[in-house]
This record gives structure tokens, C-alpha cells and sequence, in this order.
């Protein structure tokens, strides 16, 4: 019995010494590097959550700004890809080159009229005529067609836009205005008929899409529009000189009168872009 009993307190001080090694191991400190590895491991993770959300916003400050600019633009049926060069050779084919000569140039113009109502605009110089195309950029179809023979250009203003003191209308930007036949003024009835079409002179100013590319760039600049008409009238008026009628092209930089006072429709027409063709929800005018 006392063999037995001395084995039990044996068994019981060896189990006793076990547990305070035990507890001396837990107690013990961690080591510097332990340490120093937890510390930057809850670094990275501080810093990634901050990387991530700059990512985030530059991510989506890079998607809206140009998706609103596109949405706008892509409303002009000109856009379209291959619409504008189907257009040119449409146009390009009822030119008649016995009459008008070779093309020389082709521009994207917005015509004003004489109650300042934009309208969508193709025009050609050709060696001997200024031609001017009403297109449906939608069905790809020539509407109209206005014929200007170049000997007959005398005179070419270009500069900002003026209206009478009293009207309520203004228009921001410049434009170029063709006039060939300085006798003659437009009469009373015409000036307050909107529909009218027998004026000696024709208005154009910049496209809507000009700034959308280089290319548009060039095809809608006036100003080399004006230089490139006047050389070709002034070519013109030496090779077929009109009898009684002085030759010669008269450049004059000043502004550009337009006659009108109330224009609400013509405010309404520019506003809503009417004298294009756009995509107009499900509708194409």
C-alpha cells in the first residue's frame, strides 16, 4: 500500500511540473520578429482598402465624363460610321461637269436663314458654282439642291452676328455670308415671309460636330471655306467675266445683319436642334 501511494504523488508532481512548463511557454514574450511581420501585414491591409477606392473613383470619374459627351454627339445621324462619306457621294453624282466643273472641295455646314433658323448643310466648290445640298442624313436622300454660279459671287462678309436693337434674338459665334447680286434687295414680303427663298445672298456658320475629330474639324471650318470660295469666284470671274457687271470678289470683314426681332419659333427650332437630322428618342426628323 505505501508502494502504491508513494507512485500516486509521484505521478501527481510530474503532472504538476508539465503544467508549469505550460504555462511558462504561453506567458513567454513573442519575438521582435513576429512582431515586426504582424505589424506590416495590418499595414498592407490599411493601405490596400485606400488603393482600392482611388482606383475606384478614377475608374468611374473615367467613364462619365466622355459617356455624356458621346450621348450627346451620337445623336447627329453624320456620326454614324459611313453615313457622311455616303452622303458625299451621293451629291458628287448630281454634279454636272459640264456646268459646274470638277469639285474642288466638300464642307459640313449650318445654313442660317433669314429668321435665324439653323439648317444642316452640304456644300461644294467646284470650279465654276457653289452648290448647296439639303440632305436626309437618315434615309440617305438629296431633298434639294441650290445652284450658285461663281462669276456671279461679288461680294463675301464674314464676322460675328447683329440684330436689330429692339430683337430679342442673339446668336453666339461667327459666319460667313455670300451675296451675288448687290442690286437687288429683298423686297418687304419676302423679309417677313419665313418660307422665302429668293434672297441674293446665303448665310453659313459652324456645325454642331465640329469639335468632335480632326476631320470634322476641317470639314466644318469657315474661315478656309471663305478663303477657298473666294479664290475659286475670283479664278471664275477672270476666265467668264459677266458683261456690264464689275469682276472682282469684295471681301469685308464686319458683322453679320439678320433681321429679326421676336423669332420664338426659331428659338425653339435651334434649341431642339430641328434643322438636323437626329436621333429624337424614337423618332428621326
Amino acid at each position: 500500500m505505501a508502494d502504491a501511494e508513494d507512485e500516486v504523488v509521484k505521478g501527481s508532481e510530474e503532472q504538476q511540473q508539465q503544467a508549469e512548463e505550460e504555462v511558462d511557454l504561453s506567458s513567454s514574450p513573442t519575438p521582435p520578429e513576429d512582431s515586426q511581420t504582424a505589424a506590416g501585414r495590418k499595414g498592407d491591409a490599411q493601405e490596400r482598402p485606400a488603393e482600392s477606392v482611388a482606383t475606384s473613383t478614377q475608374g468611374r470619374h473615367l467613364l462619365v465624363e466622355p459617356t455624356l459627351d458621346q450621348f450627346k454627339l451620337r445623336k447627329f445621324f453624320v456620326l454614324r460610321p459611313g453615313t457622311l462619306n455616303q452622303a458625299i457621294k451621293d451629291v458628287e453624282a448630281l454634279v454636272n461637269e459640264e456646268v459646274d466643273g470638277s469639285v474642288l472641295s466638300v464642307w459640313l455646314m449650318a445654313e442660317v436663314d433669314h429668321w435665324n433658323n439653323e439648317k444642316e448643310r452640304i456644300v461644294l466648290i467646284t470650279e465654276f458654282s457653289l452648290l448647296v445640298f439639303k440632305y436626309d442624313f437618315m434615309m440617305f436622300n438629296c431633298d434639294q439642291m441650290q445652284r450658285i454660279p461663281l462669276n456671279f459671287v461679288d461680294r463675301i462678309s464674314h464676322g460675328t452676328f447683329s440684330f436689330p436693337k429692339r430683337s430679342l434674338l442673339e446668336r453666339n459665334g461667327e459666319g460667313v455670308r455670300v451675296f451675288w447680286d448687290r442690286l437687288r434687295e429683298p423686297s418687304f414680303t419676302s423679309r417677313w415671309n419665313p418660307f422665302a427663298t429668293d434672297f441674293p445672298f446665303i448665310t453659313f456658320t459652324y456645325h454642331p460636330v465640329r469639335k468632335i475629330s480632326d476631320v470634322f474639324t476641317a470639314l466644318t471650318d469657315v474661315e478656309k471655306f471663305r478663303e477657298q470660295l473666294k479664290d475659286a469666284a475670283q479664278k471664275v470671274h477672270t476666265l467668264k467675266p459677266i458683261p456690264g457687271k464689275a469682276n472682282g470678289v469684295l471681301v469685308l470683314n464686319q458683322p453679320i445683319q439678320i433681321e429679326a426681332y421676336v423669332g420664338f419659333m426659331s428659338f425653339l427650332g435651334n434649341e431642339n436642334k430641328l434643322g438636323y437630322c437626329m436621333a429624337r428618342g424614337n423618332l428621326g426628323f
